[in-house]
């Protein structure tokens, strides 16, 4: 039995809560899953953990087990960075999910570059506006746009998007131009609405003007769940959209949109990149967060609050 080995299966399944997809992220069989973690077992002579036929779970010394390993499998990993002087290049396979616009219009442009910088990193890129579940699904880190609900995850903010209301011109010279966001509720006005993903509910736009505020809601004729199909619905002249600023900036250049309500502002939408507390933040998982907070300096700074 190779103990690396072991340690590793039995960490994926205490990760994923199955053996079928501890071994699909390992790209090992199931059967070797199996006889690894039960090999350790036998050497530990420890229940690490409780098998049924629907559910796996962790013991009592299982979890402690657990604690450890993952303490030993992250300075293993640090020794074998140190030692192939990989320090300076980080590699090995890091899987990341993150919003489907963000990654068409900011992340894949900037990949050369970063892959120019660590040529030895292998991303596994999740593309999507779907909330994933980390462990279950063994992403090593998200990047998502508004407050991190889940307590359970490490979140580091790394900026902070501008909003702005837009509409393309076919739109508006069918409807009008709305001179203040009340208009938007006319009969005549529609606009295009985001589903989040998680509540799966629809969100009014919150805007504001000096003490003035509303929530701009509006009547809909199409309300989508990912954010290149709202773009895309805004672009065919299907409603008014709030969106991003990097969103809408070269479609905004090109005339294929109009700004409206320039005096009126939004709350910025916060961007983060979260990932499990029990997971080690490796060379190569370090390296890429501090690449995405380059990139949002860029593109989107953290705003300071006063």
């Amino acid at each position: 039995m190779d103990r690396f080995d072991a340690m590793q299966a039995f960490a994926r399944v205490v990760e994923t809560g199955s053996f079928t997809k501890a071994a699909e992220t390992l790209h090992m069989s199931k059967t070797s899953v199996t006889q690894l973690v039960q090999q350790l077992e036998a050497r530990l002579r420890v229940r690490l953990l409780n098998r049924t036929t629907r559910k796996v779970n962790v013991t009592a010394d299982g979890a402690a087990y657990y604690e450890r390993v993952l303490r030993l499998l992250a300075d293993m990993d640090d020794a074998e960075t140190s030692l192939s002087n990989a320090s300076a290049a980080p590699r090995g396979r890091l899987r990341v999910d993150v919003p489907s616009p963000l990654a068409r219009l900011i992340l894949i442009p900037a990949l050369p570059a970063f892959h120019a910088r660590y040529p030895e990193i292998q991303l596994d890129m999740g593309v999507s506006d779907r909330v994933v579940d980390i462990i279950d699904e063994s992403v090593d880190c998200v990047v998502r746009g508004g407050p991190i609900t889940d307590l359970s995850l490490v979140a580091r903010h790394v900026g902070d998007l501008p909003f702005g209301v837009y509409a393309a011109p076919s739109y508006l010279q069918r409807a009008g131009i709305p001179t203040h966001p009340s208009e938007v509720e006319d009969s005549h006005h529609r606009v295009v609405n985001y589903i989040g993903s998680r509540t799966r509910k629809v969100l009014p736009y919150q805007m504001r003007r000096r003490a003035e505020q509303i929530n701009l809601q509006g009547r809909h004729v199409l309300a989508v769940d990912d954010g290149n199909a709202y773009l895309a619905a805004g672009l065919a002249g299907l409603g008014i959209l709030g969106l991003p600023d990097y969103m809408a900036r070269t479609h905004l250049a090109s005339g294929e949109l109009e700004r409206l309500f320039e005096d009126w502002q939004f709350e910025p939408m916060p961007l983060s990149v979260a990932f499990p507390p029990n997971r080690h933040v490796s060379a190569k998982l370090r390296v890429f967060i501090e690449w995405i907070v380059e990139l949002m300096a860029q593109h989107a700074p953290v705003e300071s609050r006063k």
